[in-house]
């Protein structure tokens, strides 16, 4: 399993290294330099390609705590480290801006703990913005409530689990509960916690609940706890008899948490820190090919026309009906080549090859039909412009395949620039070593006994 793991960070150094010195390539060329509006708009996403490689190099996992405001997150934290590092206290919002402390558990792995403010914080918008953007930077999220989740509560939860991050839900604050409720709101956070809100009992109207789909979530996605007990009142009594009541605070009851998140990190600590990686990585070069194709669409667009009027002159011209297909298909991979070229993105013979071929099949029969076309239409223009000598009507024949044909090859050649244009925009992230690929291929090497394991359907069909 260490193995395996080791295989995934080495991987996805490999994917953000291969794409940083693309980059990297395009500004020793003079490709950025030329485009000043450009680099400038790559920068950001640049600089979270660098920082995301440091960081693979560095480590360090990171877990954010995240949940509505006095649920405990800095109380439950504090509790890991066994000190009260991160500020508590019994007021809405003490915690005003993300903070992390390094904690080493066992003495053994690094792990960075990131504090966040509610996200529900009263006049506190821009706060909770900055807490959603850490969720981007961890590896492993702990959400926290503190009994049956509201609706808000929902809502937010759902939101942590579109960052596609794998997540514990900690039920804190257990202390204050009867065992029989414990259990209760227990089995109700496995279901909530895995997107399903059926069984929520305080949410009005039962015919706007829907049947639960998700599986409940395991026992290692769901822990209680007591991070910051409430006093008890002991009896105590003296050797003389007197009996006196004092105040005493039980220790935090943390263990199983601290257990599950050790387990968790010797299990699949660096396939979460690689996954991560890869999916910031995937959404950097996204943005990229984004701002690319949006500052660049002016340009794209006079390039397909032109190879679009080229491509139907030459055909039109042409009286042979092999030579109208093989000049056709050049025509094409050149175009896709231009468009690769004009974006920055690499881009060989073979792969336009593959690009055509996937625009091909893609497309239905549009394209197939102007292949088709282009042989029957050519074999008549053929016909006609050898027996034009013998019959002069024959040129209005030739005139007629030529003039249809040269229509279905630009229109042809319009589409195959318009879908080469999508697929460079959402193919970026593919090939070899790139991130997509990657990612795709350490969810099929997960174990079904890893958190991971949840997270491989959403992942799959997110890619």
């Amino acid at each position: 399993m260490r193995n395996l793991q080791e295989t995934h960070l080495n991987r996805a150094r490999a994917s953000l290294r291969q794409a940083l010195s693309w980059y990297g390539y395009l500004r020793k060329s003079g490709q950025l330099s030329s485009n000043p509006e450009l680099a400038g708009l790559m920068k950001p996403e640049l600089e979270a390609l660098n920082s995301t490689l440091n960081k693979l190099d560095s480590n360090i996992i990171r877990i954010a705590a995240f949940g509505l405001v006095s649920r405990g997150k800095s109380a439950v934290l504090n509790a890991l480290l066994g000190e009260k590092i991160l500020q508590t206290g019994p007021l809405n919002g003490v915690t005003q801006w993300p903070r992390s402390v390094r904690w080493q558990p066992g003495g053994k792995v690094l792990v960075e703990l990131i504090d966040t403010p509610g996200l529900d914080e009263i006049e506190g918008e821009s706060r909770a913005d900055m807490a959603r953007e850490v969720v981007h930077q961890a590896d492993l999220i702990l959400f926290v409530v503190s009994g049956d989740i509201t609706r808000t509560e929902y809502q937010a939860l759902l939101s942590l689990r579109e960052a596609q991050k794998p997540l514990i839900l900690v039920f804190n604050k257990i202390d204050l509960y009867p065992d029989t409720d414990q259990g209760a709101i227990y089995q109700n956070l496995q279901q909530l916690g895995a997107g399903n809100h059926a069984t929520c009992s305080n949410w009005g109207n039962p015919s706007e609940r829907v049947a639960p789909q998700a599986k409940p979530l395991l026992p290692d996605e769901i822990v209680m706890v007591a991070a910051e007990p409430a006093p008890m009142e002991v009896r105590v009594e003296w050797p003389d008899g007197r009996v006196s009541y004092e105040w005493e605070t039980p220790p935090p009851q943390v263990d199983e948490l601290k257990e599950t998140i050790l387990n968790i990190l010797n299990r699949e600590g660096r396939s979460l820190l690689a996954l991560n990686a890869l999916i910031q990585a995937r959404d950097a070069e996204a943005a990229i090919a984004q701002k690319t194709i949006d500052l660049r669409e002016q340009e794209a667009e006079n390039i397909i026309w032109q190879f679009s009027k080229y491509k139907a002159l030459a055909v039109m011209l042409n009286p042979i009906a092999f030579l109208d297909i093989l000049g056709g298909t050049v025509a094409d991979l050149a175009l896709i080549r231009a468009l690769a070229r004009l974006y920055g993105l690499p881009m060989t013979s073979y792969e336009a090859g593959k690009i055509l071929k996937t625009i091909l099949f893609s497309s239905g029969g549009l394209l197939l039909g102007e292949l088709g076309s282009s042989l029957l239409l050519g074999l008549g223009k053929s016909t006609a412009a050898i027996t034009s000598g013998d019959n002069p009507s024959n040129i209005t024949a030739f005139a007629g395949s030529a003039i249809a044909q040269a229509g279905i090859a630009g229109y042809g050649a319009y589409s195959v620039g318009k879908a080469a244009q999508v697929y460079l925009e959402k193919g970026c992230t593919w090939g070899q070593l790139g991130a997509s690929s990657v990612i795709q291929e350490i969810l099929s090497q997960v174990d079904q006994n890893t958190i991971l394991y949840r997270l491989r359907q959403e992942l799959g069909l997110k890619l």
